[in-house]
């Protein structure tokens, strides 16, 4: 059964400097085919300031939001990429995450889970992150990102499913596994999966869906 309807479902993205692109366009891309059905849903970009940021491979965006706006969401996102290494230290981020309300969900894609488990708001949960490591990863002294998600977050359950709902927190996978991010997004804004179903179709993404649509955990809520 699908979760009460919650009206105007607005997804805040945030952006940083060497974010992954396919980690935060994936999820924005779902938001916005699945506005077709449903134009109250809303997906938008945030950063610390308002200024163009520069993301992996010198893809530049312009956020919509600064942190200092405050906008009202129901869930915010923070893509992986080479970034999140520097975005685990940064004491700004982390303040606008403990100031956002209870109600808004925090989530995640690959290596962005990283922040909340050095937040240490990971711990007692489970929680997921990239399993294919690169050619740096993979050799030593690398670490695949599952794994340093291990080390980050010593008190979480490691999970190698594609999402991870532990409630507030919902982390995904690897890359691409921002566009399941976007539609489970869609399951906690209400909408049943005949809804999802026919956005997967629509992107041209149905064989996709049905493969990875039960590769997620779910706590009980």
């Amino acid at each position: 059964m699908a979760a009460p309807r919650i009206p105007g479902f607005r997804l805040g993205i945030y952006v940083f400097k060497d974010a992954e692109v396919v980690d935060f366009a994936a999820p924005h891309g779902v938001f916005s085919v699945a506005r077709r059905f449903n134009p109250e849903l809303d997906a938008f970009l945030i950063a610390d300031a308002m200024r163009p940021v520069q993301t992996q491979a010198g893809f530049t965006v312009l956020p919509n939001y600064s942190f200092a706006d405050r906008p009202t969401m129901d869930a915010f996102l923070i893509p992986g990429g080479y970034g999140t290494r520097q975005e685990v230290h940064n004491g700004r981020l982390h303040e606008f995450i403990r100031s956002l309300p209870e109600s808004c969900l925090l989530t995640s894609v690959c290596t962005g889970s990283w922040i909340y488990g050095k937040m240490g708001l990971l711990d007692g949960l489970p929680a997921t992150n990239r399993k294919e490591p690169d050619r740096v990863e993979q050799t030593p002294p690398g670490k695949v990102p599952i794994d340093r998600l291990a080390d980050i977050a010593p008190k979480a359950r490691i999970s190698r499913a594609r999402v991870v709902d532990a409630g507030r927190i919902v982390t995904a996978g690897g890359i691409t596994s921002g566009m399941e991010m976007g539609f489970h997004l869609l399951r906690r804004a209400g909408h049943d999966e005949q809804f999802i179903s026919e956005v997967a179709r629509v992107m041209e993404y149905s064989k996709a869906y049905e493969l990875y649509r039960n590769d997620r955990e779910e706590m009980a809520r």
